[in-house]
């Protein structure tokens, strides 16, 4: 049964999963990573969810998926990742909305809650979490700064926005004999090849294979889900997983082989996903990922880019060139609830991060 506050007519509501997912779509931070299709994906990966939503006569007003995740020695974890969803730093809503979070996570014993809120900075959102009992976290799982591509705008206009190498090799690629086409699922075992490629080159972990082909076919299923995958002469180069949500769209999974790299595949690939995410009305491409010094001073690194391969420094020139806005979100938000297993999870995370066993998504 709804609980009632009186001074509103907000309350905590039920709300099935297809009107969720419309509002996720809807809203100006909704999020792939919110909708409950990516709750069931993460609960086939281990994670339990719960859902928590507010609103008023029985129309959402905000809410959140929290996935909750068993660790080692016992320890429970919550987590809110590019959540809450609708304007949920109004006071009367955080007022509802928090409160509700704080009881799921306690039922599922977690010793603390993690917000990983899609709102970028500077927000009015950081003040209502410090006084709901948040602080900034020192772990983030998703990046917190990345690059948006706008799509709203023609494609001869995206281009002119590049930079005039990033044109030049998208062309490059096309005289070079890279072909460009969409996978199905029969092409994951060859791109999860590449990946393990990719990830012993860059030094990142990854996920088993099952996780990426049990991601491809929910969503693509769904039809919000493309493979691209680049070819020379009949050899897998490189390839892509790009998601849709609403008018949102994300790179969000990628690799590429050593060979021919001359041929530039990559900048083949990006442009064919921008070109798909943009005739399905998107308006924003995500690249997912830069490195922060980027986000915190975007002015500085506007023409200068370091030398450094570490981390995601390796990938910001190429991503660089693809022109779009640079944007930093607030950052993880954690409610601890049991400080000593918060700092036991801290140390443990720090350690798995060094041995790079930690996949992220």
């Amino acid at each position: 049964m709804s609980e009632r506050n009186h001074a509103t007519d907000l309350t905590v509501i039920q709300a099935d999963d297809a009107a969720w997912d419309a509002f996720v779509a809807g809203a100006p931070n909704g999020h792939l990573l919110q909708t409950s299709h990516w709750g069931r994906f993460k609960s086939a990966a281990g994670w339990e969810t719960e859902r928590v939503c507010v609103g008023t006569g029985g129309t959402i007003r905000a809410g959140a998926l929290m996935l909750v995740r068993r660790l080692p020695l016992g320890l429970r974890l919550a987590y809110v990742p590019k959540g809450p969803v609708g304007p949920w730093w109004e006071v009367e809503i955080a007022g509802r909305l928090f409160p509700a979070l704080d009881q799921a996570a306690r039922a599922h014993g977690a010793f603390m809650v993690k917000l990983e809120p899609e709102e970028t900075e500077p927000s009015p959102a950081v003040s209502v979490l410090e006084r709901a009992g948040f602080r900034p976290s020192p772990q983030s799982v998703q990046p917190r700064s990345t690059i948006w591509i706008d799509l709203t705008l023609p494609e001869e206009e995206i281009l002119a926005h590049m930079k005039p190498k990033t044109r030049y090799n998208i062309r490059l690629a096309e005289r070079k004999g890279v072909v460009v086409r969409e996978g199905t699922a029969a092409d994951l075992p060859a791109f999860y090849v590449i990946m393990q490629e990719t990830s012993q080159r860059d030094g990142f972990a990854l996920h088993p294979l099952a996780y990426y082909q049990d991601a491809f076919k929910r969503f693509a299923e769904l039809d919000v889900c493309r493979l691209f995958l680049a070819y020379y002469q009949g050899q897998m180069l490189a390839g892509i997983m790009v998601f849709q949500w609403g008018t949102k769209a994300w790179y969000m999974y990628g690799a590429s082989s050593n060979a021919e790299r001359q041929r530039m595949p990559n900048h083949a690939l990006q442009w064919a996903a921008m070109r798909w995410a943009r005739r399905r009305g998107c308006r924003t491409y995500d690249l997912w990922g830069i490195p922060d010094e980027v986000g915190q001073a975007p002015e500085r690194y506007t023409e200068t880019v370091t030398e450094r391969q570490d981390g995601l420094w390796g990938v910001y020139r190429f991503k660089q060139g693809f022109g779009g806005n640079v944007v930093r979100y607030i950052g993880a938000f954690d409610r601890v609830y049991a400080p000593a297993a918060h700092q036991l999870y801290h140390l443990a995370l720090s350690f798995r991060r060094r041995l790079g066993t930690f996949p992220g998504l």
